[in-house]
Order: structure tokens, then sequence, then C-alpha cells
């Protein structure tokens, strides 16, 4: 064995040569050091990259490579949008087979919310705008009074979706009771949606008043008017006889120019400043 020719004393130009003998010859030593199991990996696999890398891997770097944990703790519990979809349609179910009554309604969808940890948001979320689709707008009223009791849900696409159905159903004087406590309790952060929606339920039912009202609280809060609400506005001043606040905000709030489709090209074109 290798160790019994170091145990003579020789030289160290012997030992030298030794050393380079048992590499060559003697590549299979029964207890090496960690040095020597590594060269002994390279000299032994030089012929077959691949299986060298993979022999290294396992021997040498064997405590560095670790696999990953399959489970991952977090701070919060990821939200099955598949299973809140669920809900929201049972939600639909179970008040689409309702009577019309506030009672077994808001008892139905206190059962449905009984043993939730927290309040389904996005599940009614859901549920609401299915019912918009149906056209369902008694349930879509009864579905955001119920969820705006809770405390929940109190977002200006909902107030959208409220005044819609409110609109929808004929209830101007609970629309206007509605977008009042909107103004009060929301005044700078209402969206230009929400104006845009209010002004066209007045302008739907024929309340020009209204509708100037509500366009001086926009200019107080300077909020914008698009293209459509700044007719409705106009009109609405032509109405009651003020045609030079008409030719004002007409003037204002619209363009000098527009944009027509014209033989299959986009051209610009001045805009009239009379309300058409």
């Amino acid at each position: 064995m290798l160790t019994t020719q170091m145990s003579f004393p020789i030289s160290s130009a012997k030992q030298n040569q030794i050393g380079v003998f048992g590499i060559q010859d003697f590549s299979f030593i029964k207890t090496p050091s960690i040095r020597q199991k590594e060269i002994w990996h390279v000299v032994k696999c030089s012929k077959n990259q691949s299986s060298r890398q993979l022999i290294k891997l396992n021997d040498v770097d064997r405590k560095v490579a670790k696999k990953p944990s399959k489970t991952e703790h977090h701070l919060w519990n990821k939200r099955d949008s598949a299973a809140s979809g669920q809900k929201a349609l049972n939600l639909v179910r179970i008040v689409c087979g309702l009577p019309n009554e506030k009672e077994a309604v808001y008892g139905e969808l206190d059962k449905w919310t009984a043993w939730e940890s927290e309040f389904p948001v996005i599940a009614v979320a859901k549920a609401l705008n299915i019912l918009k689709q149906r056209k369902q707008w008694k349930r879509v009223i009864q579905v955001a009074k119920w969820m705006f009791g809770k405390g929940q849900g109190m977002t200006m696409g909902t107030f959208d979706t409220l005044l819609h159905a409110f609109d929808m159903e004929q209830r101007v004087d609970e629309a206007e009771s509605f977008w009042n406590m909107i103004l009060h309790t929301h005044e700078r952060s209402i969206s230009k949606r929400l104006f845009s929606r209010i002004i066209s339920i007045y302008a739907h039912h024929n309340m020009p008043q209204n509708i100037i009202e509500v366009f001086a609280d926009m200019e107080e809060l300077g909020v914008k008017p698009d293209e459509d609400t700044t007719r409705k506005v106009a009109r609405a001043f032509q109405i009651v006889g003020e045609k030079e606040k008409q030719q004002l905000v007409l003037k204002k709030y619209l363009s000098q120019w527009k944009y027509i489709h014209f033989k299959g090209e986009r051209v610009r074109v001045r805009r009239y400043t009379s309300d058409e």
C-alpha cells in the first residue's frame, strides 16, 4: 500500500515522485482526503464531461444544492378567484329565488355570510356584476343596500351600479337621496364617471334644474365634464332659457376641433359652438 511506502525516510524528490505516481496509477484510495477525492473524480471521469459534473455535484457540492421546500409560509391568505366566482353564483341563485321582500332577502344574505371569517367583498361585487348583466335591477338594489348596511363595499364603482339600478327602476327620489349622501361624505373623491351618472339620470327624467346644480358642484370641485355630459348641461341651460350660459359651457368644455372618419381616414373638422 501507499502508506507502507511513505513510512520509510526518503528524499523530497522521491516523495514528489511517489505522489505523482500515486495520482496516475493508484487512482482508487481507500481513505482519501477531501482534496484527493476531488482530484480522483476529475481524473477518473475526464473522458465523460457530463458524468464528471454529476459526480462532483453529488460528492463535493451536495451540501450546497438543496431542494426547495414544497410548502411556503406567508403572512396572509391567498384569495382564490375561482372560489369567489362560485360564491358569487351561489349568491345570485339564492337571491333570485326569493320573494321581493326586504326581510326575506336580508335574512338569507345573513345566512350566506354566517360562517365566513371575513366579509366576502369580492364575491358580492361579482354577484352585483352578474345581476347587472342580467338586468335584475331590484336584486342589485337589495344586495347593494345590504352590503352598505354591513359597512362594506363603499366604492365609486358600487355607487355607480346602485345609481344605475335606481334609474332603471324609476326610483329617482332614492337616487337623489343617495347622491346627496355621496356628495356630503365623499366630496373630494367623487369621480367624473359618478357625476356623469347622476346627470344622465336627471336628463333621463327631464330634471334640468338638478343638472345645473350638479354641474355647479363639478365646477366648484374642479371636475371637468366629458363631451356627452357637457352637451347635457348645455341642453339644460337651453331648457331653462339661459342661452348665454349654454354658449359659455360649450365654448369652455368643448374643443374647437373634433375628429371624424371620412372615406376611411381620420379627419379633423371644426366643431359647431351651438348645441344641435
